[in-house]
């Protein structure tokens, strides 16, 4: 595998553990809970940040994508065993996916409508930041749910 790819394939599963640890003790009522109008819960964070990961993988692959990404923002979790089972899968997307992502494929330009098209490598490394942003939303909503418990 492309050193570059290995890289990346380990930051996201790294990424991975870094959101189990921070969900794996919430309940539903933590999980679907979200702080404000117009922000959203930890579940919904979680599943749109790998939804948008599988989208990414599956562009810079070449192949198909039916995300429906509406539907990430209208997601809830009845434990945290359902994020930790969407984790499981994601892990399992990248191991099935890496192994087909080269050197030539990060190279080549791949469309990601509505955006303009960039290369494969340009997307893998905006999508890290994605997750990454969003894993410290789920930090954050979940110290901002722990003070309101501590009140």
């Amino acid at each position: 595998m492309d050193a570059v790819v290995s890289t990346l394939v380990d930051q996201f599963h790294a990424l991975h553990q870094r959101v189990r640890e921070t969900v794996q003790d919430l309940d539903a009522a933590a999980l679907n809970w979200a702080p404000a109008a117009e922000t959203n819960s930890i579940a919904v964070l979680v599943v749109h940040l790998l939804g948008s990961e599988a989208d990414v993988l599956r562009v810079v692959r070449g192949l198909p994508s039916d995300r429906d990404r509406a539907a990430e923002f209208r997601t809830s979790a009845a434990s945290a065993q359902d994020l930790m089972q969407r984790l499981d899968a994601a892990d399992a997307l990248l191991a099935e996916l890496a192994p087909g992502l080269t050197a030539d494929g990060l190279e080549m330009v791949r469309e990601r409508p509505p955006r303009p098209p960039q290369t494969g490598l340009y997307w893998l490394v905006n999508n890290y930041g994605h997750a990454c942003e969003h894993l410290a939303h789920v930090q954050l909503t979940r110290q901002l749910w722990q003070a309101r418990q501590d009140r």
